[in-house]
């Protein structure tokens, strides 16, 4: 049938022109549907390759189907539902009509079953993406946006490089496993690292995702990064240096978490972190391994973006954000309160909530494996998640001190957009088995082994006993007001301190000269005075007059090209 050659971005692209020209209740109802009949539709695809066409002698193949590039666009689908009923309230043409393209482009990535594909919506993600952060409508958010598209749109220029050496060498742009074999494997290999946030490549994140409007947060959480992991388990399954890679990634983030003020930005840290077990279970690259990964991205979409909506709730509600300016709010919004606990169990992988399920996949593939130091960082991470997302977060927002606020529970659309978000939560933490029927491999894995849950509910207890201690000894970092500095340092300190220093040299470099000019000219107008009172003729006679006449003009070119880069 021809519908099944449909590709699922499609309807999110007319239901982005819907957005663009109706208003109101219409809207809201066009947007909800779309999600809804695309997702029913993709259920009834079986897996194969259904659109392909031959292109400057190379086949494409704009829409393949299985099992890996399904699991991702179920919870993509899930993801956009969620979150447009999350946004129903907004009433903000751009930023709807971009967060569908965005949700179709993210659709289109995981279904391109060749790399010409693949880049367009690899651009097509960051170009649409962005104008959720714009829609904050902040000088912040302006400049973090215009840092957040040039690191987005590098990352697709490194991906074109890379797949026009692949073509070269490989004679095809199918999209299949690539490994770190020649200038095209490390060069693609890059551009999924700058999407993924590797580190020394993440703080486009951390720099952008704060400062999107309270509902863009939630559909940046969802699609960017786990198109990357998507993409990073397609073409890099088993490759080793994944593993240390996702090790660092998973450590790295709680630092900074902890002492992070704005708890957006501590989500944020957060997500890099839970990133990181995706990106060490596709390194290992067992069945096992894999499962874990995918199911983990599946359930992030899911928890993160229900943290992030409780966030966003309580920014919407108080316009504030910040730890230290917050607090007491269970008295006032009891429900955003008691789901956004749900979100910081699932995160921290308690037992009964979607986390554990997925997350010990990962753990258990690392030791089968004997990868035991990375185990062991795993460990210390699942430790400092709970820390910074599962204890921090509700207790600083909601708990801690008493700030004074009053304010209520959010609008009716965002608290059953949480409420979902919640259910799935408990659903697949509950009945793991209809999560992991959907996965690649069949693994036989059983999360609720007495060890597993023993293990976990004795890391929980002892890292929520240390933060206690932590705390009313006063030594657990403070909320202050501040602005925390990881990589962002050499873009936000050290370039510009160079940059001014290099300004101020170029300028007094410049008014020396302008002076030894000015008194060369001074100097030469005094002799041509002089000589101009003598006889007739010996001026254009006099040797001096024409080393004047080129001092003069090497004086004047310094003098326009000193100009010239201080205007630059």
């Amino acid at each position: 049938m021809w519908i099944l050659e449909l590709p699922p971005f499609v309807p999110f692209f007319i239901g982005a022109l819907f957005a663009a020209v109706t208003r109101g209740t219409l809207r809201g109802a066009i947007m909800l549907a779309i999600p809804i009949v695309s997702a029913i539709h993709l259920w009834m695809v079986p897996e194969g390759v259904y659109l392909q066409f031959a292109f400057l002698d190379y086949q494409l193949i704009p829409y393949r189907v299985d099992k890996l590039s399904l699991m991702f666009a179920y919870v993509f689908h899930i993801a956009a539902f969620i979150a447009i009923l999350y946004s129903l309230h907004v009433r903000d043409t751009v930023q709807q009509v971009a967060a569908m393209l965005y949700a179709g482009s993210a659709l289109g990535a995981v279904f391109a079953g060749d790399f010409l594909t693949l880049f367009v919506f690899w651009e097509l993600l960051a170009l649409t993406s962005v104008f959720l952060i714009w829609a904050r409508k902040t000088r912040r958010s302006y400049i973090a946006g215009m840092r957040y598209l040039i690191v987005q749109v590098l990352s697709g220029v490194i991906l074109l490089a890379g797949l026009l050496f692949y073509a070269a060498a490989t004679g095809t742009l199918e999209f299949g496993h690539i490994g770190l074999e020649g200038i095209s494997g490390w060069l693609i290999f890059i551009a999924f690292g700058i999407k993924c946030a590797f580190p020394m490549a993440h703080n486009w994140l951390t720099d952008a995702y704060p400062e999107a409007t309270p509902t863009g947060a939630v559909f940046l959480s969802a699609f960017t990064t786990k198109v990357a992991v998507y993409s990073l388990a397609r073409g890099y399954a088993g490759e080793e240096l994944l593993v240390y890679i996702g090790a660092v990634m998973t450590c790295f983030p709680i630092f900074f978490a902890v002492i992070e003020n704005d708890l957006r930005r501590v989500l944020a840290y957060s997500l890099i972190n839970q990133v990181g077990f995706m990106v060490c279970g596709i390194g290992i690259g067992t069945a096992l391994a894999i499962n874990g990964a995918i199911s983990h991205a599946f359930n992030d979409v899911i928890f993160k973006g229900l943290l992030f909506m409780s966030m966003g709730a309580v920014l919407h509600m108080t316009g504030r954000i910040n730890g230290s300016e917050l607090g007491g709010l269970y008295k006032t919004m009891p429900k955003t309160t008691v789901l956004c606990i749900v979100g910081a169990a699932s995160i921290s992988a308690f037992p009964l909530f979607s986390g554990f399920v997925s997350k010990s996949m990962v753990m258990t593939a690392a030791l089968e494996n004997d990868f035991n130091w990375v185990w062991l960082m795993l460990l210390f991470a699942s430790a400092g998640v709970f820390h910074h997302a599962g204890i921090k977060i509700p207790y600083f927002a909601f708990f801690a001190h008493d700030s004074g606020i009053r304010a209520s529970d959010p609008p009716k659309n965002m608290l059953l957009a949480m409420l979902i978000a919640a259910l799935l939560c408990i659903g697949i933490g509950v009945y793991p088995a209809a999560l992991y029927a959907l996965l690649p491999y069949d693994t036989g894995y059983n999360p609720y082994d007495a060890t597993h849950v023993l293990a976990q509910t004795q890391l929980l207890f002892f890292s929520a006993l240390a933060f206690v201690w932590l705390n009313l000894r006063g030594m657990y970092p403070p909320e202050l007001r501040s602005t925390v500095l990881d990589v962002d340092w050499f873009y936000r300190r050290l370039f510009p301190t160079a940059i001014r220093n290099l300004v101020a040299t170029i300028s007094k470099t410049d008014g020396a000269l302008r002076q030894a000019f000015l008194a060369r000219l001074n100097v030469c107008l005094a002799y041509l005075s002089r000589r101009h009172s003598g006889p007739s003729g010996l001026l254009s006679r006099s040797y001096p007059a024409g080393s004047m006449v080129m001092w003069v003009a090497v004086l004047l070119a310094a003098y326009l090209f000193l100009g010239f880069i201080r205007s630059v």
